[in-house]
């Protein structure tokens, strides 16, 4: 069984998978395709994936970075979607307590606004019951003196209540990762920066296998599989279209923005779920010393590799903030960072971006290839089961032996191993004394645990060994410690992986991005050997990232 997931056998993994006849090929690196990944390699098949970009740098690392229990989806009438995410929250929870945490969410009830008392309180009510929601974490109802002791920047004018009901943050980044990396863990062979150029045929145009591209090197190889999953989120259509079957229902994107803003200047005590004045709904969520606000829903037309924050989603959402919490008085200069992100819905003639539905869909075309479309990020683990449940299917009726069921509701992701949700405050304070005992502060300890869970261990270890050998490369303990365990353990083989999917640093600690950013790329460029063109070419690409993060796009550029 391989546990090794090291940036420096990348090339390996990639002639592995060449030298040999997968039983599924996995299309995609976000969460989708990593859950397939996990799901299949459980059951017994040979599994190989490719991203072409790093893991989750597309939709799995832009979203509101919440296990969603879908209370806007009641609104909608889709009973199914909230009673399934509800369920399926609770299951992530319990095996990857390290990336998911349930906080409460005020909901500000607003004369005129989107939900009335009665309204909130039904809604909420049906909510809990159709989610599952364990007895602590149900709805209360609250005054309107209660609401703003809750969160005394909220508008007090016509403010009637408030709806107080628990929703799960994640680290959506770190959550696609550590289901890789348990993939890994049991045999996935899983390589980044891989894009599929070409799919292969055999004489009777039935998918054998698909043609691959070193992103970094240049170099081909081809792949071949018994079976293959598109799962690359918004790009599906594209492999749909060198498939040719491309027809019937289609993506529809839309772009979601959020901005950080410095807790000091937006000390937001609690999260809230409120009203925009044009009837749509936004987050604002307290998250490691940082507000985050989001999200617009807007029609996508532009480059899906790197939508961008424009002028008018910024506008929007500090009209929306200054709206609801006026005492603040946003500006664009209180914005740190941000984030923006394509939801690839699937289309539907005359619907707006907010009235598409958030369900997933599977395509079987002619050839074999199989799609997964559409979805959410809290619904991945039961699409990845409905995708392997579908090829075990296929497998069998080839001739195959009958493969076992679903087990992922039980298989704990990589860092998940502490002592399950009743374990792990235990668990963190064990360890936070445990990096305290190395020489860390207790912030360092915590940012350290929360991050890697059961694997801190191993970055402390990391952190004691080669104390030195960080102040020769110009860098803290911890982010040399971190840096050391990204590329060993974690594939991580450009700065931006480690800044902006790895630590999540480009939103949410910026300045240290901009503190460390030369000794990190110093020393990636020694440890890989670039040359100085690809030393400037990551640099150049990390420059970029930031400032897609802090400058928008005008009109006349968008």
């Amino acid at each position: 069984m391989t546990t090794n997931f090291s940036a420096e056998q990348r090339h390996a993994y990639l002639q592995e998978m060449a030298g040999q006849t997968l039983d599924l090929l996995v299309i995609g690196g976000g969460i989708t395709g990593a859950g397939i990944a996990l799901d299949a390699q459980t059951r017994g098949l040979k599994t190989g994936l490719i991203e072409m970009q790093d893991f989750g740098a597309g939709t799995s690392s832009r979203s509101t970075k919440l296990i969603h229990g879908g209370l806007r989806y009641l609104k909608q009438l889709e009973f199914k979607i909230v009673a399934e995410v509800g369920k399926e929250r609770a299951i992530v929870y319990e095996n990857a307590p390290h990336v998911t945490t349930p906080v409460w969410m005020l909901l500000p009830i607003i004369e005129g606004g989107t939900y009335g008392k009665l309204a909130t309180s039904v809604g909420l009510l049906v909510y809990d019951f159709l989610a599952g929601v364990r007895k602590k974490e149900r709805r209360i109802m609250l005054s309107r003196e209660k609401t703003l002791k809750m969160e005394p920047l909220l508008r007090t004018d016509k403010l009637k209540g408030g709806g107080y009901y628990v929703e799960y943050r994640t680290d959506d980044a770190r959550l696609t990762i550590e289901t890789m990396k348990e993939a890994v863990r049991r045999g996935v062979k899983a390589v980044n920066y891989a894009k599929a150029d070409d799919l292969l045929y055999d004489d009777k145009r039935t998918i054998v296998g698909v043609k691959v591209t070193d992103q970094l090197t240049g170099e081909s190889v081809s792949i071949h599989a018994k079976k293959i999953v598109n799962a690359a989120g918004p790009w599906v259509d594209t492999i749909r279209e060198i498939d040719g079957s491309k027809q019937g229902k289609r993506l529809h994107l839309t772009k979601g923005v959020h901005l950080v803003v410095d807790g000091k200047r937006f000390p937001l005590q609690q999260a809230i779920y409120f009203d925009t004045p044009d009837g749509r709904m936004v987050f604002a969520i307290p998250r490691n010393g940082k507000t985050y606000i989001g999200t617009t829903d807007t029609n996508y037309t532009g480059n899906i590799t790197h939508p961008r924050m424009t002028v008018e989603d910024r506008d929007y959402i500090l009209r929306a903030a200054n709206f609801m919490f006026p005492k603040l008085a946003l500006t664009p200069k209180d914005v740190e960072s941000s984030w923006s992100g394509l939801r690839p819905l699937i289309h539907e003639d005359g619907k707006s971006p907010s009235e598409l539905s958030r369900k997933d869909e599977i395509f079987v075309a002619p050839s074999g290839l199989i799609t997964i479309a559409g979805g959410k990020l809290t619904g991945y683990r039961k699409m990845a089961e409905r995708i392997v449940d579908l090829v075990a299917s296929q497998l069998q009726q080839q001739g195959h032996p009958a493969y076992p069921g679903c087990t992922t509701d039980r298989v704990k992701l990589s860092g998940g191993d502490v002592g399950g949700s009743q374990g792990y405050a235990s668990f963190v304070k064990e360890k936070v004394r445990a990096g305290q005992s190395v020489g860390l502060t207790e912030a360092e300890a915590l940012t350290l645990v929360e991050r890697y869970g059961s694997n801190v261990d191993r970055v402390l270890e990391l952190y004691t060994a080669h104390q030195e050998e960080a102040q020769k490369q110009g860098l803290s303990g911890v982010w040399f410690a971190s840096l050391l365990y990204g590329i060993e353990s974690e594939m991580v083989l450009t700065p931006v992986d480690f800044f902006v999917r790895r630590t999540g640093a480009v939103y949410f600690n910026i300045h240290a991005v901009e503190r460390w950013k030369q000794p990190v790329l110093a020393y990636m460029a020694q440890r890989f050997g670039w040359s100085d063109e690809q030393t400037k070419r990551h640099a150049d690409e990390l420059d970029r990232q930031l400032r897609d993060a802090t400058e928008p796009l005008s009109a006349e550029q968008g």
